[in-house]
C-alpha cells in the first residue's frame, strides 16, 4: 500500500493489511486484477491483495462500514463478470496447504491452486479430488460443488470437505462444520460465494498415487459413430470409470502439439483409479469404435491429471456454459450432432463436451449441501475463445442455440461453477432448485443482509 493511501481517510481503515492496497492508476493494479479468463477485465476502485484471513476481515469490515460491494478473486479461471467498482479481495498470495497424512486431511488457504494440494499430498500417497484442470483455485472450486475428474468414483470435490473458515461481511472470522454454524457450512457448499469469503478448508484426502488416464482422438468426421458407441458404453460401467466425450476445433498454434493442431477432433477422455489391466479391458469398445490418430491413454501419477483434458494453461478470455442432463437417447444425439457436429460449417466454438455424471456423484453427501446436481446423468459443457467481437458474436449465438436445443433433454438447471456469465435473477437461479434458492436467499438475508457480495453468481437475500 502507498503511503498517499495510507492517508486518504476513506481508506484509512485498511491501513492495517499487510497487502496491497491499490486503485486504478497504481503500479500493480492491473496485476492484481487481472485473472485467467480474460473475458472479465476486472476495473474495482480498490483492489486487496490479501495475505492472511485478518487481511480479509479487515478489508470486509471496511467494506460493511462503507457500504461497497465486495468481490472475491484466486486463479480467475471462474471470472465470467467484470467487477467494474466496489472492491476485489484477491487471495492469490493466501497458498498455504498443510497435510495430516495420519488423519489424512489437507487444510487449504483460500489462494491454493488444486497444483498446490496434490504436490502437498503426493508425498504421502495422498490425493485431492481435483477437476480437469489444476491450475484451477480448490477453494473457489469446491464452493461450487466441484466436479472432479475422479468424481463418478468418489463424489464432488465439497463431498470431503470436513470444516471451513470464513470470514462473514460483517467481519467476523467463524468456523464451520456440521457441528458449529451447520447452516453456514451447508451454504458453502455448493452455493458458491453467497455467504461469506472463505479463508481456508479442511477436507479429507484420498489414499491415491496412480491412475489409468488420458484421451483416445479421433478425426471428426468419426464424431457420430464414436458419441454413439460411448454413450451406449456409459450405460455399462462401473463407478471407477469415469469419462467424457468431446468435440474440439483445435487453433493452429504452437501451444497444440501435432497432430491435433490446427484440427477438428472427436476424443473420449477417461479416468480410471482401479487395476490399470481392467481399466484397458474396460476401454477396449472405445478404441474400436473408429479409427484413432492419438492414444494418450496411459498408467500415470495422479499429479499428472492435467494431461488427461488437456486445458489451457495459459489466460485466455473464454465463455464457458453447461446444461444438464437426465439422459442421452437417440433424439437427443441426433440434436447435440445437429447443433455442434462435423455437418455444422464453420462453428465457433473450441470445445463442446459431454461428461458422463452418475455413481458417487448421485449419492446424497454425508452432510445435507446445496448442490442440485446429483440428479443428472451427464452434463453438457461448452467453452468458446472471445478472440475478436465478431467471434464473440458468433460464440453467443451458437451457445443459446445449442442449449436451447438440447433443454428437452435437461434437468431445468445447471453446475454454477461451468454456469457461465451470470444473467438475471431468473437465469442465475437455474444452478438450484426452488427450495434450495430459497433456503440460500434466507442464509444470505442472515449473513449478508446487506448483499455486499453482490457480484457474479449471488442469489439476493430473502
Amino acid at each position: 500500500m502507498t503511503a498517499t493511501h495510507r492517508n486518504t481517510p476513506d481508506l484509512f481503515a485498511l491501513s492495517e493489511i499487510h497487502g496491497p492496497v491499490l486503485r486504478p492508476g497504481d503500479d500493480g493494479y492491473a496485476d492484481e486484477v487481472t485473472g485467467f479468463n480474460l473475458a472479465a477485465l476486472h476495473t474495482p476502485e480498490v483492489v486487496v491483495g490479501a495475505t492472511s484471513a485478518d487481511d480479509i476481515v479487515t478489508a470486509l469490515r471496511w467494506a460493511t462500514a462503507t457500504g461497497t460491494p465486495v468481490a472475491v478473486q484466486a486463479t480467475g479461471h471462474g471470472a465470467n463478470f467484470p467487477i467494474s467498482h466496489g472492491l476485489l479481495i484477491n487471495t492469490a498470495r493466501m497458498t498455504d496447504v498443510r497435510v495430516d497424512p495420519t488423519k489424512r486431511l489437507a487444510t487449504v488457504a483460500a489462494g491454493a491452486k488444486w497444483r498446490d494440494v496434490l504436490e502437498a499430498a503426493a508425498p504421502h500417497g495422498l490425493a485431492a479430488l481435483a477437476g480437469t484442470s489444476t491450475d484451477a483455485g480448490a477453494v473457489g472450486y469446491t464452493l461450487g460443488g466441484g466436479l472432479p475428474v475422479l468424481g463418478r468414483t468418489y463424489g464432488y470435490a465439497s463431498d470431503l470437505v470436513r470444516s471451513f473458515q470464513v470470514a462473514t461481511p460483517d467481519g467476523t472470522l467463524r468456523e464451520s462444520d456440521p457441528d458449529h454454524e451447520p447452516e453456514l457450512f451447508w451454504a458453502l457448499r455448493g452455493g458458491k460465494g453467497n455467504v461469506g469469503v472463505v479463508t481456508s478448508m479442511t477436507c479429507d484426502l484420498l489414499p491415491l498415487t496412480t491412475i489409468l488416464g488420458g484421451g483416445v482422438y479421433y478425426p471428426g468426421e468419426h464424431a457420430e459413430a464414436v458419441l454413439r458407441t460411448w454413450t451406449d458404453w456409459t450405460r455399462t460401467l462401473p463407478d471407477e470409470m469415469c469419462s467424457a466425450f468431446t468435440l474440439l476445433r483445435l487453433p493452429p498454434i504452437p501451444e497444440i502439439p501435432e497432430p491435433l493442431r490446427g484440427g477438428f477432433w472427436a476424443r473420449v477422455a477417461i479416468a480410471w483409479p482401479a487395476d490399470p489391466a481392467e481399466g484397458e479391458r474396460l476401454l477396449a469398445p472405445i478404441r474400436a469404435a473408429a479409427p484413432v490418430t492419438v492414444d494418450t491413454v496411459e498408467e500415470m501419477p495422479y499429479t499428472a491429471l492435467d494431461r488427461i483434458h488437456m486445458e489451457p494453461q495459459d489466460p485466455l478470455p473464454a465463455r464457458e456454459s453447461c446444461t444438464l442432463l437426465r439422459d442421452l437417447t437417440p433424439e437427443a444425439l441426433r440434436t447435440f450432432l445437429s447443433q455442434a457436429g462435423p455437418e455444422v460449417p464453420d462453428y465457433p466454438i473450441l470445445m463442446v463436451e459431454l461428461r458422463h455424471l452418475g455413481g458417487a456423484l448421485a449419492r446424497p453427501a454425508r452432510q445435507e449441501d446445496a448442490i442440485c446436481a446429483r440428479d443428472a446423468s451427464y452434463i453438457l459443457e461448452a467453452v468458446g475463445v472471445l478472440a475478436t467481437p465478431p467471434a464473440a458474436e458468433a460464440i453467443e449465438r451458437a451457445t443459446t442455440s445449442l442449449h436451447e436445443a438440447m433443454s428437452p433433454y435437461g434437468t431445468g438447471h445447471t453446475m454454477i461453477n461451468l454456469h457461465g456469465t451470470p444473467g438475471n435473477t431468473e437465469d442465475r437461479a437455474r444452478a438450484w432448485t426452488p427450495e434450495t434458492l430459497d433456503r440460500l436467499r434466507k442464509d444470505k438475508s442472515t449473513y449478508d443482509p446487506a448483499n455486499l457480495l453482490s457480484f457474479g453468481h449471488t442469489v439476493g437475500s430473502d
